[in-house]
């Protein structure tokens, strides 16, 4: 067992409430209960020794491994092939029929031998609180209790002359071997309520119907999406991903299942992503739309309607850039300084601080995000609508100053023009909205506000020596936020300004068509060290040649970021100078970019052949 294998080499697992990583050499290494943004049960992902670990592994000499997802589903299958025969490890957590009680979470994990005889070991040893609580463990030969202060998770075993025994410290651990055409499995099953009556013994046929239940859920789910592009595959399993990250009880997706995952191996670049970002999620509505997601978009425009409602932040604004999954504006930032870090990158933090920053861009894609309902109206009704057009209020009074910008730097507040530019387009799809509305509005002041932010960013945001849009005000560095310029509808996308600003985004930003966000030697952001090329840049540079009819370029840049995706598909927040995978994981802006790169590629390609 590796000390820490590579963050790309994991499949994710879920319930719609929290996930699960697990490891090609099958070791569930990330698991945080009873939500995303719970403490971690398992989290030897960030310290082998005291994270914890669920390591199910079939060990022999010279076993070579191999990771698959059920096509169109989230069921994971680790195969191992040894000298003795070929194994399997099916890993889910129940959703659909087969769902546990929204108390519970259950992961499943069934062993197979499809080929010859395998031995395969289960090693069990949870580390409550991210290893800073003792737990208690109660143990018969094929359960064990593992209370903690609160939680209690129940390992459950079945099979042939499957057994469980006490492990060094209050782990388990336990071996069976298995002829071909033999089951076994081992079921944890999480508890909010450490007195919670024990789950029922486990079975055969119990196992059997909760996988058949969780495999018919994924593709029922899947028949909903409308794509058939080009890249169906990559865009299905976009789709999936996406939906495993979203908090099913409020509609909030989360930017990424870990925390504390660095952007470089060593460096402090390491940040809790388990929160819902207004930015993120806000963008992620038309890509849904078009797949025809429409209720995982309603569900998360009724959360962002709630938000713009209620107005409860910590940093006194109408919104903050960021919550958690139940609307809790509190994400304060500790460092976890008992933790090592993945592969030492230290420190780990616990909590956001930059839910405390001023980011005004926020409020253009809460706007932008609002105006794709199908029925504003409806959704929010007359209150909803004081809510919106008061934020658009205070907006046209706020919007004139500079804040840390969409990529939460911390070395101060400048005047970035991807903030105006979304200001902008808050101002722009309100009074559009106040039109098709017929709802009362100050829209001679929200016009008056939209158009002294257009001449500001033309005047101010754009370099006549570089020729391009720039990041801030102050200076000539380049930015690959901008790329999202021609989506909003503030240039044509063809426009000359636009292009040349391409040319330069190229020119200084693009390595073998990877996309750095911006130059951090050219504008220190208040960290040290480098970061890697942010995929989502990536993603958004393809739609932008697309729209700008560079399609050859497009396609060859989109079919090479593919070539960085891990072996299931997923995709981290940055690739490494060498490929690797970096930051946290999957993350959900990623896979959204994604989608919506496939989709204007497919669009301009079907045009350009018709």
């Amino acid at each position: 067992m590796r000390r820490y294998p590579p963050i790309g080499d994991h499949g994710l697992i879920g319930d719609l409430r929290t996930a699960a990583l697990v490891s090609s050499e099958g070791v569930l290494d990330w698991f945080c209960a009873p939500r995303f943004d719970s403490p971690s049960l398992f989290a030897s992902l960030l310290d082998h020794d005291r994270g914890g670990r669920f390591a199910l592994t079939a060990e022999a000499p010279g076993t070579v491994t191999r990771q698959l997802y059920l096509a169109d589903t989230a069921v994971l299958v680790t195969r191992f092939m040894t000298g003795d025969g070929v194994g399997e490890v099916i890993d889910f957590m129940p959703v659909g029929e087969a769902e546990a009680p929204a108390d519970r979470h259950r992961i499943f994990r069934i062993m197979r031998v499809p080929r010859g005889s395998i031995r395969f070991r289960i090693d069990c040893r949870p580390a409550f609180d991210y290893g800073r609580a003792a737990h208690a463990l109660a143990l018969g030969p094929d359960t064990a209790r593992f209370t903690g202060p609160d939680l209690t998770a129940h390992l459950q075993v079945v099979g042939p002359s499957v057994r469980l025994a006490q492990a060094d410290g209050p782990g388990v651990d336990g071996e069976v071997e298995l002829a071909e055409g033999e089951l076994a499995a081992a079921v944890l099953t999480v508890c909010h309520d450490p007195a919670a009556a024990p789950p029922e013994p486990l079975t055969a046929p119990y196992v059997r119907r909760a996988f058949l239940a969780t495999y018919d859920y994924w593709h029922r789910w899947l028949r909903r999406s409308r794509y058939r592009g080009r890249w169906q595959q990559v865009v299905n399993r976009s789709a999936i991903t996406l939906k495993l990250m979203t908090y099913a009880p409020t509609g909030a997706p989360v930017a990424a299942v870990t925390m504390g995952l660095p952007e470089r191996i060593g460096g402090e670049r390491n940040w809790d992503y388990r929160y819902t970002w207004v930015r993120d999620a806000s963008l992620s509505v038309k890509a849904l739309l078009d797949l025809g997601l429409e209720d995982e978009a309603e569900a998360f425009r009724r959360w962002l309607g709630a938000r713009v409602h209620k107005t409860q932040t910590v940093t006194g604004e109408p919104l903050q850039i960021m919550y958690r999954v139940d609307g809790d504006p509190h994400l304060d930032e500790e460092v976890l300084g008992h933790l090592e870090g993945y592969r030492g990158s230290a420190p780990v933090r616990l909590g956001n601080g930059a839910a405390g920053q001023l980011q005004l861009d926020i409020y253009g894609e809460a706007v932008f995000a609002l105006s794709h309902t199908s029925d504003l109206a409806q959704l929010a009704g007359y209150d909803g609508w004081r809510s919106l057009s008061d934020l658009l209020d205070w907006l046209a009074r706020s919007w004139d100053r500079p804040d840390e910008g969409i990529w939460e730097t911390r070395g101060g507040r400048r005047d970035f023009t991807y903030s105006r530019l979304m200001c902008w387009a808050a101002f722009d799809r309100g009074i559009r909205l106040a039109a098709e509305l017929a709802r009362p509005a100050d829209v001679a002041g929200w016009t008056a506000a939209r158009d002294a932010v257009f001449q500001q960013i033309m005047e101010r945001g754009y370099s006549d020596r570089r020729k391009a849009f720039v990041q801030h005000f102050d200076g000539d560095v380049l930015d690959a936020s901008l790329l999202l310029m021609p989506t909003v509808g503030f240039l044509s996308p063809k426009d000359r300004r636009w292009l040349s600003t391409l040319d330069a985004i190229e020119t200084d930003l693009v390595s073998d068509s990877l996309v750095h966000r911006y130059d951090p030697q050219a504008s220190p952001d208040g960290l040290r060290g480098e970061e890697g090329t942010f995929s989502l840049c990536t993603f958004l540079y393809v739609s932008a040649l697309a729209r700008a009819g560079r399609l050859d370029m497009a396609r060859y840049a989109f079919d090479k970021m593919l070539t960085y995706a891990n072996h299931v598909g997923l995709f981290a927040e940055e690739i490494g100078p060498t490929g690797e995978q970096l930051g946290n994981f999957p993350q959900a802006f990623t896979h959204l970019a994604l989608i919506s790169a496939a989709m204007a590629l497919d669009e301009e390609l079907d045009r350009a052949e018709s």
